[in-house]
């Protein structure tokens, strides 16, 4: 099985003003392509051929398969992110997640804050994410590089990209505009209130 470069699940123009149509095309068209590319030729002729991608990703963090988990996870992040956001989302999650962020954080603002400050404690490269505990719980933890909630037992619901490729253009060193932009008008709160309610994984357009 071949890994393809899923199609963006919207226009590139749609998340304007809050991320251009040039960030978008370059980082799904060079940045994401450039994972799945390098994906594709590390696992050529490898036991990794014919897995899933999380299961590639999985297998090759247990084995300490850095370039194979490196571009898997990040193929696998991209594709999980472009589907965090929408042009048509709702302002505030609702259901089953809106409970449980009261329950966790006390409010959506304090999600928020909790949010954007570990996003801008984040040194370098990585990922911010608002995960499920393997006891129902919810927490905001940050990856390094490639990084993924997987490979430390927790749940993804919903993320946002800090690699500087994801906002220069846009916000150029302003981290904390583009945290903000991203979750007060792009995080789509009902991809992330599905993910929480479904078993297992979130699904992904990937593999």
């Amino acid at each position: 099985m071949t890994f393809k470069l899923p199609d963006l699940p919207y226009a590139a123009d749609a998340l304007l003003p809050y991320m251009s149509e040039q960030t978008l095309n370059i980082h799904h068209g060079k940045h994401h392509k450039g994972y799945v590319d390098k994906l594709n030729a590390a696992v050529k002729g490898t036991d990794y051929e014919g897995l899933d991608l999380l299961d590639v990703v999985r297998g090759a963090h247990e084995k300490g398969d850095t370039d194979v988990f490196n571009n898997a996870a990040q193929a696998w992040n991209h594709g999980f992110f472009w589907l965090c956001m929408s042009p048509d989302r709702l302002d505030a999650p609702g259901g089953k997640l809106a409970s449980r962020i009261e329950e966790t954080f006390g409010s959506l603002p304090h999600l928020r804050t909790k949010f954007i400050s570990e996003g801008m404690a984040r040194f370098g490269s990585g990922w911010v994410w608002l995960v499920e505990e393997s006891d129902g719980t919810l927490d905001v933890v940050s990856t390094a590089n490639g990084g993924l909630p997987q490979a430390a037992g927790q749940k993804p619901l919903l993320t946002c990209d800090l690699w500087e490729h994801a906002y220069y253009l846009d916000y150029q060193n302003a981290r904390q505009k583009y945290l903000e932009a991203f979750f007060d008008h792009l995080a789509d709160w009902t991809f992330a209130a599905g993910c929480f309610e479904k078993q297992g994984d979130p699904d992904i357009l990937a593999a």
